[in-house]
């Protein structure tokens, strides 16, 4: 359906009808960031773990900062990253978002909250709805590294690195105490949400800051398209809290806390209930009700240190952490019969990591531990929930990287991790004796890894083109899901533990090109990634009980893949504030002669954006396509609630959108997306 709305508001994201405020010596913005996708000259820190202009990094990088959030009022995290080349997002419904990034998703790809993992050993292989626990409204940028990035951040970063960057203190003042507050309201025609946030922020001189926030979200009955229209079991509520706090022990030391919550009530798994909408042949789902309740509270204590005199550490930072995650699926099949599963994962998570300027380059290292806590219940299985129960799963790592400058114009990064990863599952139901709950057992096992890198940059023409390229390895152990998962998936689809599992490995080349000048900004990449011992999901000729009577599947090492595509993007400004931006991206990939899950087809956008010269007035208008997805797996065929016969079809939308600096503290946004009411998933 087309959507309308406006918002009024002081910096942070837009939405599609809102209000929101701020005192007049607040931030305009929290950070500086990328006016259009496809700008490659900002500074982030995932791709070194070091600060890093993204135009001399030689990765595939992007910055999503606070004013591009602003103007394209992303509703969520998922959502933010939907403009980047390469990424595609699928939403089950407004509660779940899964990115794509270069062909993988779920537990393929790294999502980190400050530099803290928010992956643990309960995500699944496919699309999952835990990155929408990170409330998009509390941040300062994401920052998306593309490809592996298992050197630096361990098991699980294998499509893409994401770093959400909350937002800091912004009430310093020179002298004594600074304060100040602002606002945010949101509302959407096609979603039928309110967004609602209030944030105040105090500080004391240079030394010391808190800023704090409460969100809240409701979010109705999805519309749809031209003939779609309204589209059941898709709305819910959320809540969302954040405190962080920092104190200066000088100008380059500080110790920051910092304290989030998110609740989410009654987040429907929309595909699955029987009155589901249908859509170019898909069919509905079985059940009365599947809603699940969803929560998650992260606390950690930072120490960074830079600039550090007379020693052989320049900088330094450590972290310690503690993060709890648990959900609770509520279901009523179709005969009436109810029943409730969920887990529990609490983290404790330590990183640090140093950078030492030597005779051989700059030198990045450092460890990072994390152990998980997993327990799971099921009412209808005294044994376990969807995961083993009383389970513990170990992840250490590692790390090491140098990075050389050659000579003026080629540097070169090298870097080396080692991962001992471990599992113990006190409750796990005996997947070899047929029946569920009728088998009690444990699963212990355990792995290790060295993965390593070679990255190149080349300054063709410097500060104008460069080159870069580089080959990494990556890893991901089984998790607890794989080894133990007893849950619904898909259209229908139900797993059992699968013991004996070997870690996945993968190794990828990547090659590319960033230009920028005063008027264009652009990059084009090319990427491949081979497949080693990929873990799939298999039929293992059994059914579950009815109603159901769902094909039993389990996790099995495959042979061999790959993954490759082609991704480019970037910004001209064709006359003084009018500017021309657009990318395309196009991948393959199989395992086994069998086309990865959900490939995602040729996918490309279009836009022109024009400002006033004072930057207070803005206009935007902005077409996105996609071709027909009809590059189907097995597991696409066969999941009939999402995926219509012969796929996907393609689409073209149009957006436009606009805003208006009213006063120094008020801003105007305004946007209609959709303009032709089109039909499209």
């Amino acid at each position: 359906m087309k959507q309308w709305g406006i918002v009024v508001l002081w910096i942070t994201v837009g939405g599609w009808i809102g209000v929101a405020w701020a005192e007049e010596n607040a931030p305009a913005t929290l950070s500086i960031s990328p006016e259009i996708p496809g700008v490659v000259d900002e500074i982030l820190i995932t791709a070194t773990r070091g600060p890093a202009a993204v135009f001399d990094t030689p990765y595939s990088a992007d910055v999503i900062g606070s004013r591009q959030m602003a103007d394209r009022a992303y509703r969520t995290v998922p959502q933010a990253l939907r403009d980047i080349p390469g990424v595609m997002i699928q939403e089950t419904s407004p509660g779940q978002g899964s990115p794509f990034i270069r062909g993988f998703t779920g537990r393929d790809n790294l999502m980190m909250i400050d530099g803290i993992r928010l992956n643990n050993s309960t995500n699944r292989s496919g699309p999952m709805q835990y990155w929408n626990t990170v409330d998009a409204l509390s941040l300062d940028r994401l920052e998306v590294v593309k490809g592996p990035g298992s050197v630096l951040y361990g098991s699980d970063a294998i499509g893409g690195t994401v770093n959400a960057i909350t937002i800091n203190p912004w009430s310093y003042q020179q002298e004594g105490i600074g304060y100040g507050a602002r606002g945010y309201f949101r509302a959407s025609s096609a979603e039928r949400s309110l967004i609602g946030r209030g944030e105040v922020s105090l500080g004391y001189e240079q030394t010391l800051g808190f800023v704090g926030g409460l969100t809240a979200k409701d979010f109705g009955e999805l519309q749809g398209g031209d003939s779609v229209g309204g589209q059941p079991h898709t709305g819910y509520e959320e809540y969302d809290a954040d405190f962080k706090g920092e104190y200066f022990l000088n100008a380059d030391t500080r110790l920051t806390m910092l304290h989030q919550r998110t609740r989410q009530n009654n987040v429907p798994r929309t595909h699955t209930y029987g009155d589901a909408a249908r859509w170019h042949g898909t069919n509905s789902g079985t059940d009365r009700r599947r809603d699940y309740d969803e929560e998650r509270e992260l606390t950690y204590l930072q120490l960074h240190a830079d600039n550090i005199e007379d020693s052989f550490i320049q900088s330094l930072a450590a972290s310690i952490s503690w993060q709890d995650a648990g959900e609770v699926l509520d279901r009523t099949k179709s005969n009436g019969s109810g029943s409730q599963q969920g887990f529990d994962v609490g983290t404790l998570g330590f990183f640090v990591q140093a950078t030492s300027e030597s005779p051989i380059g700059k030198l990045t290292y450092g460890l990072d531990y994390y152990r998980d806590h997993v327990n799971s219940f099921d009412t209808t299985n005294a044994i376990q929930g969807p995961v083993g129960d009383d389970a513990s799963y170990d992840l250490l790592g590692v790390f090491v990287q140098d990075q050389m400058d050659l000579t003026e114009r080629l540097a070169v990064i090298l870097g080396g991790r080692f991962t001992f990863a471990a599992v113990d599952a006190a409750h796990v139901d005996d997947p070899t004796d047929g029946t569920a709950g009728a088998g009690d057992i444990s699963v212990s096992d355990d792995w290790t890894n060295f993965s390593g890198s070679a990255r190149l940059a080349y300054q063709i023409v410097p500060e104008k083109l460069n080159a870069y390229g580089g080959v990494s390895q990556a890893f991901r152990s089984p998790n607890l899901y794989d080894l133990t998962s007893q849950s619904v998936s898909q259209s229908g689809q139900q797993s059992q533990p699968a013991i004996g599992l070997k870690p996945e490995r993968y190794l990828s080349y990547e090659v590319g090109l960033k230009a920028r000048d005063r008027r264009y900004s652009a990059e084009i990449a090319y990427y491949y990634t081979m497949i080693f011992d990929p873990l799939v999901s298999r039929f293992t000729g059994n059914f579950s009980p009815a109603p159901d009577n769902f094909p039993i599947n389990e996790s099995v090492n495959a042979g061999q893949g790959h993954v490759n595509g082609i991704e480019a993007g970037g910004a001209y400004e064709v006359l003084d504030h009018v500017q021309v931006f657009g990318n395309i991206a196009w991948q393959e990939g199989e395992v086994d002669g069998d086309y990865l899950s959900k490939m995602m087809p040729l996918m490309g956008q279009i836009g022109v954006r024009v400002e006033s010269a004072k930057r207070d007035l803005w206009a935007e208008i902005q077409m996105v396509t996609a071709d027909k997805a009809d590059k189907l797996s097995g597991s696409d065929r066969s999941d009939t609630n999402r995926i219509p016969p012969g796929g996907t079809p393609g689409y073209a939308v149009v957006h436009l959108r606009g805003g208006w600096k009213v006063c120094p503290n008020t801003t105007l946004y305004a946007a209609v997306e959709n303009i032709a009411d089109a039909d499209y998933r």
